[in-house]
């Protein structure tokens, strides 16, 4: 007898190779044999320069620089070191921060921020919904621990808004069906469309939930990705939604995770942090046990450095102006990229979904796979969807910015 797997059954799954770093290393070829110049690479989810290299914040790097050794390379405590839980919910609330009753723990980005909302606040086997344009690692957060994703519409294309109709009858048909609800919205600057859910419709959605908690008595978690929010707009325009998680009902809990891969450009630095917003100081004790639990039993901390990186900003005035103006600099540089795609996506008919700001814009087409592939021919990349085609003018320079909406539409 041969024995051809040793997984236990519930690691068995299809392997599917990733396909935004599969592209992406395709284009870095790209590259090499034609030059940088002759290639548009719009596959990267990182702020590069209009040369194609990678943007790093100068006041973060050289503060780590100077961090004593302590600082770089003692371990952190399970949960974070207290001077960065205090500053990280200013850093994610700003002048926002709501009223109720909020922790925060460590977590390597925000991709174990939704391994810790997807763990601990669903039961095996539970649906978690989103939008039907998502991040892909979603689902796979979702089936490495036994659960599912389900999907709202996001867009309704003759407003140009959130298909607000469909999202509340999937939740209400969910919770007929399940004790707990767990929904994800990354919003503001989503990836991969760029949208950002407006206030009026933050006020729609907040109000729903409350009266379904109310109504039904189930428990409702609301987890917000705001990976983005730095390069969305300004604090007050970001972060004003977060005024709607005033006094919470005690069923309905929300959960934010905020990651330092954008906003700081640490991306390999891999540090964020999970808060929740709670109702009570027993549900937000609980979140912090359960979490820092987690932590434990996943990996164990996390990194100090980024920790200090972030949390000596709010210790030193000058350090923190020079980060708020270095992150202004580029907000406005993705602008202006972003703004050249749209304005020529417009000129030669090329339809996008509804685009707010960040770093991703998304065009609908009915076989992704195979229009990206016919702009690899004319040394084009992007990242081939489900319901279409991601490109990052986070990652090109303004002038391919314009350029690209064309040599996309020849092949729509």
């Amino acid at each position: 007898m041969t024995i051809h797997s040793m997984v236990a059954a519930h690691s068995k799954r299809p392997i599917v190779p990733d396909i935004i770093f599969g592209t992406s290393k395709e284009a870095q070829d790209a590259e090499k044999k034609f030059g940088k110049s002759a290639v548009i690479n719009a596959t990267i989810g990182a702020l590069m320069d209009d040369e194609g290299e990678p943007v790093f914040f100068n006041s973060v790097m050289q503060h780590m620089r100077e961090m004593s050794d302590a600082k770089l390379a003692e371990y952190a405590p399970i949960a974070g070191i207290p001077e960065y839980l205090t500053n990280v919910q200013k850093a994610c609330f700003k002048d926002f921060t709501p009223k109720g009753f909020i922790e925060a723990v460590a977590t390597p980005g925000g991709t174990g921020a939704i391994k810790h909302a997807v763990w601990n606040y669903t039961d095996m086997g539970d649906e978690i919904l989103t939008a039907n344009w998502y991040w892909a690692p979603y689902k796979t957060i979702a089936e490495e621990h036994g659960r599912k994703i389900k999907t709202f519409n996001y867009f309704d294309f003759e407003t140009n808004s959130m298909d607000m109709g469909s999202f509340k009858t999937e939740v209400e048909n969910m919770l007929k069906i399940q004790d707990r609800l767990l929904i994800i919205l990354n919003t503001p600057a989503h990836n991969p469309t760029g949208y950002s859910v407006s206030d009026k419709e933050w006020e729609e959605i907040n109000s729903f939930i409350r009266t379904k908690a109310i109504e039904t008595g189930k428990k409702i978690i609301l987890f917000v990705d705001v990976a983005y929010i730095d390069f969305a707009g300004t604090a007050e325009d970001t972060r004003r939604f977060f005024r709607n998680f005033d006094d919470l009902p005690e069923n309905f809990l929300v959960l934010v995770g905020f990651s330092m891969s954008k906003g700081y450009t640490l991306y390999g630095m891999r540090c964020g942090a999970i808060i929740c917003v709670a109702a009570n100081q027993e549900i937000a004790t609980e979140f912090k046990d359960v979490c820092s639990f987690s932590n434990r039993g996943a990996w164990s901390n996390g990194t100090r450095a980024a920790m200090h990186a972030l949390a000596d900003a709010y210790e030193d005035p000058a350090y923190y102006k020079a980060i708020e103006t270095e992150r202004e600099e580029f907000r406005l540089l993705l602008d202006r990229r972003n703004n050249a795609f749209i304005e020529a996506a417009k000129a030669c008919g090329l339809t996008t979904v509804p685009f707010t700001a960040g770093f991703f814009v998304s065009i609908p087409c009915d076989d992704p796979m195979a229009i990206a592939a016919k702009l690899k021919e004319d040394n084009l990349f992007v990242i081939p969807l489900q319901k279409g085609l991601r490109f990052a003018p986070c990652a090109v320079s303004e002038e391919k910015c314009r350029k690209a909406p064309a040599m996309i539409k020849k092949y729509l």
